[in-house]
């Protein structure tokens, strides 16, 4: 009787761990589940591809309060956006979501194994990327608290709402010429901020100046604000320059940990190295959004993601009609 009873849980035992096992093991895994990732996982879903989608739900962007540039959700939250994608995406029943981070990834003889911060262990065919990048902000009070809000990043997102208003650029040499002569399409009243010894030219400052484009060389000692919104840059010299915008292009870290398991390149610029079907180096691996482009935009965010998931599934066509 007990030989019995120890055999019969041995079973349950048994198939418990099968069954949990093949509810772990997955045609796709996409990491992320922001605009790339719900964009990758509707086209597989209405591919009727068995999906998991991976979602740590820290997305760059929670702070901003409007998201632009982006057709039928101008003007939008980025969370109210997300929010409408993430429910359409969940309507199709081969896509699966799990609140976790991924933290590790390794590719296998024949697909891949991903383990994640909670302990789980996922398994799949493919691989898509679609983890975003984390922003490296300055370390000058207040900028932290008005980033995403008026403290802002591009101009194609932000500023057409700070039109024709005081605005501020932070930034130095080559990039803040190119990013300067940009900005005055949408203001004329810009102040320059090189934060320091400026590195530009003296040609390329002689056509700022000619411009009307103030330049300061002293450093930022802090952002005065309200709830984000910009008051003023105050300066280590005891200056105060009053704004409503200060454009800022942080430096960023790509989540290298799961980046550098997979052995997947980048290129010099830090992004993922992909191609027009968003691979990457790395066979069977796809990324899309952020950690591939620096044209940093829901609209990109979206048609990357819906590459990456359309050309998943292409090759997974392909692989299952090769001899």
């Amino acid at each position: 009787m007990q030989q019995c009873c120890i055999k019969g849980f041995l079973l349950y035992l048994w198939n418990s761990i099968r069954q949990e096992m093949r509810q772990n093991n997955f045609e796709v895994i996409i990491i992320g589940g922001s605009y790339a990732g719900l964009a990758a996982a509707m086209a597989l879903g209405r591919s009727l591809r068995q999906v998991l989608v991976i979602d740590a739900g820290e997305p760059c962007n929670k702070q901003t309060p409007h998201s632009h540039n982006f057709l039928t959700q101008d003007g939008k939250s980025p969370r109210e956006i997300s929010s409408i994608a993430r429910k359409q995406a969940e309507a199709y029943p081969t896509v699966q979501f799990t609140s976790d981070l991924a933290v590790e990834g390794n590719k296998m003889e024949e697909g891949f194994e991903i383990k994640t911060k909670k302990g789980s262990i996922y398994k799949s065919k493919k691989l898509i990327l679609a983890t975003g990048i984390k922003d490296l902000l300055p370390a000058i009070p207040g900028l932290k608290a008005c980033w995403g809000i008026s403290v802002i990043h591009c101009p194609y997102c932000h500023g057409y709402e700070v039109r024709n208003q005081s605005t501020g650029l932070l930034a130095n040499g080559d990039f803040g010429f190119e990013f300067g002569k940009m900005i005055t399409n949408w203001t004329k009243d810009l102040t320059l901020f090189t934060n320091g010894k400026s590195t530009l030219t003296e040609e390329q400052t002689s056509i700022l100046l000619s411009k009307n484009i103030n330049i300061i060389e002293s450093p930022v000692k802090e952002l005065t604000h309200q709830n984000g919104a910009l008051k003023s840059v105050k300066l280590v010299n005891g200056n105060a320059i009053h704004l409503k915008a200060l454009y800022a292009k942080p430096d960023f870290d790509q989540n290298l940990g799961i980046i550098s398991s997979l052995g997947c390149e980048l290129k010099q610029n830090g992004f993922l190295e992909v191609d027009q079907f968003q691979k990457t180096t790395v066979a069977g691996v796809y990324a899309c959004g952020d950690n591939t482009n620096m044209f940093r935009s829901v609209a990109f965010a979206v048609s990357s993601g819906n590459m990456a998931g359309a050309a998943c599934n292409k090759e997974l066509i392909d692989e299952s009609y090769s001899l």
